[in-house]
């Protein structure tokens, strides 16, 4: 079958004209020819329709390739741009091809034309990807890819530019921090697709209830901000209930079973007395999660002066800080499988669990996002690097060692202290080359130059390095090469829906290029279905991470120790 091409043609022969498209028939196009001869016939098809080509003679009595060429430019038009001349002088030609065009041709030879096309269709086709990929990844840098939402870093944009209109024009204007209640039973009990799919009717619920002047963001997997721009204290408090109040009488329906999930509400005034974004930000935060030590399902106006949010804080630190002492953290570990022959068998990503007082088992969601909130981050990830180390030391020599994914919080790498106890405690190569430190992408980029004084120190010594979380933020992108990564996890949000979403697929395949250029490899995180796994295999990712893999288990039972 003859490949289409649709070809503008500004030539005034209609012999020559013919002998082309004699030539590109021979060669196995089906050539779509519109000929035009004078400047204003260019003008007026050159942008009415799609051309694969534009394929034009040097001289004509009221046209030149000159002509073509600078009004194709002019147009911003990705168009091959190929000169077919009778004669043409090497200087012309040398000037041509700086002007822009693709390829010249004698008449007289016209069997270089099928080659010199087919060369310029592939050249085109790469740019299109291209242009496709990094569109995707421009709309990712500021939106939520699950539901299309501003992202955090857009968020914060905004508030920074409502906070500037409270100080310029006394404007008052509301944020409302929302953290679903009981959304981590939805994902433990029916997996991270019913999770997606929750978070996007929770989306259309709050849409439902705001203004078409407010701005609503997903902050994180089960958190929102919402903007509310000219909004006094009163009338946000009215909002904020009514969507605590849609979000609780709703009812999610997955495999037969109906769930329901509350909504804490965080509320902060924006007032010109505002100190800054940022601090905006963390009041709201307090406020949201005052809301959810109090029962829950309820709405927590902020107050700069209550003590009792300090006491809380107190509490929280003396708690984790006590399990730490008393040796009630525990490790878990969950296998990170290749997908091809492409070096160690399988190494293992190790996550910290906490005990309570009594035994009972505290969900990471309640203790992790604590310590990071207050800063003894780093006493957690000490004491599982030094749970590690103890445990390979003790390895008989000669044993084969593991590869363990051994995370690092970005609280831990602002930590100078903490940096320097872990190169002292990595002090031999055999030791370090069964490490792979896991930095989330926001924790790099947020802490760029500890990460990059950490990772290179480390790696000297023959450690490894993985960012987690990878497209989240996008913003990453653009620090890779000063990065020593070896590994980059692909956020489990892209990953679950590939098999549905093109714009998923679209970016998993773009993160997997951008990998491939700088020599990186790739991790697929939340890997729940065989069809997500073939289809990653497909996309050429490197190793897959999830439930359809292996749940976590306790670190006791891990027994497939190899040499790396």
């Amino acid at each position: 079958m003859k490949r289409p091409l649709r070809i503008l043609l500004v030539e005034d022969s209609e012999t020559d004209a013919a002998l082309l498209e004699r030539e590109l028939r021979r060669s196995g196009f089906e050539p779509q020819v519109h000929r035009v001869d004078t400047s204003e016939a260019f003008d007026r098809v050159v942008e009415q329709d799609r051309w694969d080509v534009l394929i034009t003679d040097h001289n004509l009595p009221s046209f030149s390739s000159e002509a073509a060429l600078s009004r194709t430019r002019a147009l911003k038009l990705d168009l091959p741009v190929i000169i077919v001349s009778g004669t043409i002088g090497e200087d012309v030609a040398v000037a041509a091809m700086k002007a822009g065009a693709s390829d010249y041709i004698m008449k007289d030879n016209l069997a270089r034309l099928a080659p010199a096309i087919e060369r310029e269709l592939r050249e085109a086709e790469i740019r299109a990807q291209n242009r496709q990929a990094e569109a995707t990844i421009r709309h990712l840098a500021f939106h939520d890819s699950l539901t299309g939402l501003p992202n955090r870093h857009q968020f914060e944009q905004r508030l920074r530019i409502a906070l500037a209109s409270a100080r310029e024009w006394h404007k008052r204007h509301a944020l409302l921090y929302i953290d679903l209640d009981q959304f981590k039973l939805v994902n433990d009990t029916c997996g991270h697709s019913a999770g997606d799919r929750l978070i996007r009717e929770i989306t259309g619920l709050i849409q439902a209830r705001v203004r078409s002047r407010d701005t609503i963001a997903r902050l994180g997997g089960d958190e929102f901000g919402v903007l509310l721009a000219d909004c006094t204290l009163e009338q946000a408090g009215g909002i904020a209930d009514s969507v605590r109040q849609a979000v609780r009488d709703h009812r999610f329906l997955w495999g037969g079973s109906s769930m329901s999930v509350g909504a804490s509400i965080g509320v902060v005034e924006i007032t010109a007395e505002t100190e800054s974004a940022a601090a905006l930000m963390s009041a709201a935060d307090v406020a949201c999660y005052s809301a959810k030590d109090q029962g829950r399902n309820r709405i927590e106006l902020y107050a700069a002066d209550r003590g009792r949010d300090r006491h809380r804080e107190m509490r929280w630190v003396a708690q984790i800080t006590r399990a730490i002492e008393d040796n009630r953290l525990e490790l878990v570990h969950q296998p990170i499988q290749p997908l091809g022959d492409i070096g160690p068998r399988v190494f293992h990503e190790l996550m910290v669990r906490m005990r309570g007082e009594l035994g009972e088992l505290i969900p990471p969601d309640q203790f992790i996002p604590a310590a990071e909130r207050y800063n003894i981050m780093a006493l957690i990830d000490l004491w599982v690097l030094e749970d590690v180390v103890r445990r390979l030391r003790a390895l008989p020599p000669g044993a084969g060692r593991p590869l363990l994914a051994v995370n690092v919080s970005g609280n831990s790498l602002s930590d100078q202290s903490f940096v320097e106890r872990v190169l002292t405690l990595v002090s031999d190569e055999l030791l370090a080359r069964s490490l792979c430190f896991e930095l989330t992408e926001t924790a790099a980029v947020t802490h760029l130059d500890n990460a990059i004084y950490f990772m290179r120190e480390l790696k000297a010594r023959g450690c490894r390095f993985s960012l987690d979380d990878f497209g989240s933020g996008l913003s990453s992108f653009r620090y890779l090469k000063n990065l020593p990564v070896d590994f980059i996890k692909i956020d489990g949000q892209f990953v679950s829906n590939i098999a549905t979403d093109a714009v998923d697929r679209s970016l998993v395949k773009a993160i997997v290029q951008v990998g491939r250029s700088l020599g990186i490899a790739t991790v697929a995180e939340k890997v729940e279905t065989q069809e997500v796994l073939t289809l990653l295999t497909g996309l050429g990712v490197d190793y897959a991470q999830g439930y359809h893999i292996a749940r976590p288990a306790p670190v006791t039972e891990l027994t497939n120790w190899f040499v790396v």
